[in-house]
Formats: structure tokens, C-alpha cells, sequence
């Protein structure tokens, strides 16, 4: 895996316009602030430990997701280079931080507070984005200012069934944007082209190690979630060693995708070019990504758990949610490597499975699920090393040239 570099501030000049675009330190305090808002949603679950539960929160992440994604779109095309974007997103950063601080209480006393907020990111986007797209911004910025409106919406209505149908329909609605912006050819001055295509023209280096950089705060969340499990207890080596087995589960996940698969997704995006691009970045980053990092929250929430009960017996609902945790991610990291043809896949879909058979353990103890997880993990990526490794030797003895 190509190392990452440090983020560095945008400049743009002659001499580094053909060169890749690199995430401004601007964005990756806006990814952090972005990913409070996974904390909160790991609050939220903590909460109520149940699939009613789980399916909010997956409703909550997948509005909030889709417009970080479509600020990643944005400052990969809109960079933050000069004094006037920078404070506009740092207004959109000032939306999403007052919806994370609305999460907890979304569907009680906060759900208007929490839409009116996100009408303000989506507002956000919408303007630096139609820097380039002038009118044509209308085609995905209307169905994401109604998708804003049906959150806001959820949090005026009576009754847990309308409030989870507007979520609902706010999810499909944004569904909806790139299909019109499919459908609409606008004047780029450079001859008219769809919209889809025109945003599909991104930076594949920039778009990439941006969502890396997300990936890698997230992660942070599962350590912050080890250290609040640990909190109050007193630090001896019963609590040390399980502390180890979290982080060390914690590290394993973070192999999985930061191994191979971050310099592989950069060289797919680097071949294909405009619509193409677009769908593939869609497939990859946010179709994928949202069980990888919603996969992130719950391991977190298990982690959690865990951490305060290592010695004894850990109740089954933390149980599932520590081992659905890290089930999930694999699972988005199945289809990412899967949309991206990153192979080998069979190790990847057989440790998705087999990390669930680790709920058993926990009657035990915490800790001996925990190891069970780690173990399946370490087993599951020395295979796929074997697997990779035969593969390269074969492909090197036919005299094909390997990309990832």
C-alpha cells in the first residue's frame, strides 16, 4: 500500500495543475466534525440495543452520509482555496456539527432543530457546487432540499410510523438526484455533457485518500469507545489484556481495507473516466461504505460493552451488536471490493459469516468473544496474504503486469 501523505493546503499553480489534488487540512477538520456525528449515533444505540433501533440509526447515517459524500464531490472540484469557500464550509462543518448534537434526542424534542440544520448543509452544498454547475446544480440540489424537507418534517409529526416514513422517503429522494442529473446535458463550455458525467470528472488520488482519512477517524471512535468502557474501572492486567484484544480487533479491520484495497480502489477510479467514474465512485464509497462505517458504530457500541464487562458473562444484545460490528464492515468491504473488482473475495465473505459464530463465546465472558473475534480476523487476512501472494506469482510466471 502506497503510504499516505500528511494533508496539506491546496495551492493551486502552474506547475501542480496536472499533478493529484491532495486533502487540505480544511477538510479534514471537516471530517472531523462529520464524524462526531458517528459518535453520537454509537450514543444513540448504546441507548437501545435493539433491531428497531439499528434500523434508525442506518436511516439517520444514510441521509447524513449522503451529503458528506456529496461534500466530498464538492471540495474535490470546488477546493477550498480561497478565503470566501473556506468560510462557506465552514458553515456547512457548523450544520452538521448542530445535527450531530441533535442525534441523541432526533426523535423527541430535537427533530426539527435536527432538519433545519441539515437544510443549512444541504443549502451549503448546493451554492459552492453551482460555482461550476450554475443552473444545472438545480438538478440535484432540488431533490436534496426535499429529502431536507421530509427530515424536517419527521421532526414536526406524531407517531414513531410517519416519523420513520419521512426518513424513509428522504433516503429515496436522494436516490433520486443522480438519476435527473443523469438526464440533464448542460453547457460546460467545453460542449454539453450530462451532469453525472461532468461530476464524474474527479481527482481519483484526492477523492480516495479522502475517504481514507474519514475511514481512519472512525476508527478513532472504536479506540474512544474502548477508553469510555474502561473508564472508572481500575487499570490491572486482567483489564490491560482486554483492552489489547479490543484494539488489536480494532487494528484488524483497519489491515482489512487499509492493506490492500485503498491503493487498488485509486488505481480502478484512475481507468474509467466521467459517467463511469461517478457510478463506480457511488458503488464504492457510498453504497459500500455506509455498512463499513455504520459497521465502525456498532463495534464501537459493542466494544463498549465489552470493555466493562470482560470477566463476566456479556448480554446478548451487546453481544450481537459487537459481533454484527465488525459482520457489517466486512460485508461493505465485500461489496466495495466487489464493485471495484479488488479480489481475493471468498476469505472476505467467509469471515463475514464466521465472525457472527462468535456470539456464543460471550456467555462466557466478554473477553473470550473477543479473542474468538480476533482470532477469526488474524486467520481470515493471513489467508487472504497466502491467497494474494499465489496470486502474484502467478500472474508474474504468465508475464501479466499487477496492478494492486
Amino acid at each position: 500500500m502506497t503510504a499516505m501523505p500528511a494533508p496539506a493546503e491546496h495551492e493551486a499553480t502552474a506547475d501542480t495543475q496536472s499533478a493529484p489534488r491532495r486533502v487540505t487540512t480544511l477538510e479534514l477538520f471537516f471530517d472531523l466534525v462529520f464524524v462526531f456525528t458517528i459518535t453520537q449515533l454509537t450514543v444513540l444505540l448504546v441507548g437501545d440495543l435493539s433491531f428497531a433501533q439499528a434500523g434508525r440509526v442506518l436511516l439517520i447515517f444514510a441521509v447524513l452520509y449522503w451529503m458528506y459524500g456529496a461534500y466530498a464531490y464538492l471540495t474535490n472540484q470546488v477546493p477550498p482555496e480561497n478565503l470566501a469557500r473556506r468560510v462557506v464550509l465552514v458553515v456547512g462543518m457548523f450544520g452538521f456539527l448542530l445535527c450531530a448534537l441533535a442525534i441523541p434526542k432526533v426523535f423527541t424534542v430535537d427533530g426539527v432543530a435536527f432538519g433545519l440544520a441539515y437544510i443549512l448543509v444541504t443549502a451549503v452544498h448546493s451554492a459552492l457546487y453551482a460555482l461550476i454547475h450554475r443552473k444545472y446544480v438545480l438538478s440535484f440540489a432540488l431533490p436534496n432540499l426535499a429529502a431536507a424537507g421530509c427530515v424536517t418534517a419527521a421532526g414536526a409529526v406524531q407517531g414513531a410510523t410517519a416519523t420513520d416514513l419521512l426518513w424513509l422517503a428522504a433516503v429515496l429522494l436522494q436516490q433520486v438526484a443522480p438519476i435527473i442529473s443523469g438526464r440533464v446535458r448542460g453547457d460546460y463550455g467545453e460542449g454539453r455533457a450530462l451532469v453525472t458525467e461532468h461530476v464524474g470528472e474527479l481527482d481519483p488520488a484526492h477523492f480516495v485518500e479522502r475517504h481514507g482519512l474519514l475511514l481512519i477517524i472512525a476508527f478513532g471512535e472504536s479506540v474512544v469507545a474502548i477508553g469510555a468502557g474502561a473508564n472508572g474501572t481500575r487499570l490491572d492486567w486482567p483489564l490491560a489484556a482486554g483492552i489489547a484484544l479490543a484494539l488489536a480487533l480494532t487494528a484488524t479491520l483497519w489491515w482489512s481495507y487499509f492493506g490492500h484495497d485503498e491503493s487498488a480502489a485509486e488505481h480502478a477510479l484512475g481507468h474509467v473516466t466521467g459517467i463511469q467514474r461517478f457510478r463506480l465512485g457511488m458503488r464504492a464509497y457510498y453504497y459500500s461504505f455506509i455498512p463499513m462505517l455504520l459497521g465502525i458504530a456498532f463495534l464501537a457500541a459493542g466494544l463498549k460493552k465489552a470493555i466493562a464487562h470482560l470477566g463476566a458473562a456479556l448480554p446478548t444484545p451487546a453481544a450481537v451488536v459487537l459481533a454484527a460490528g465488525v459482520a457489517v464492515f466486512l460485508a461493505g468491504d465485500l461489496c466495495f471490493r466487489m464493485s471495484l473488482r479488488i479480489s481475493p473475495m471468498f476469505f472476505r465473505a467467509l469471515g463475514t459469516v464466521a465472525v457472527l459464530a462468535t456470539i456464543p463465546l460471550a456467555r462466557a465472558s466478554a473477553a473470550v468473544q473477543l479473542l474468538g473475534l480476533t482470532v477469526v480476523m488474524v486467520l481470515m487476512l493471513v489467508a487472504e496474504e497466502n491467497a494474494r501472494r499465489r496470486q502474484v506469482r502467478r500472474a508474474l510466471s504468465h508475464g501479466e503486469s499487477i496492478t494492486h
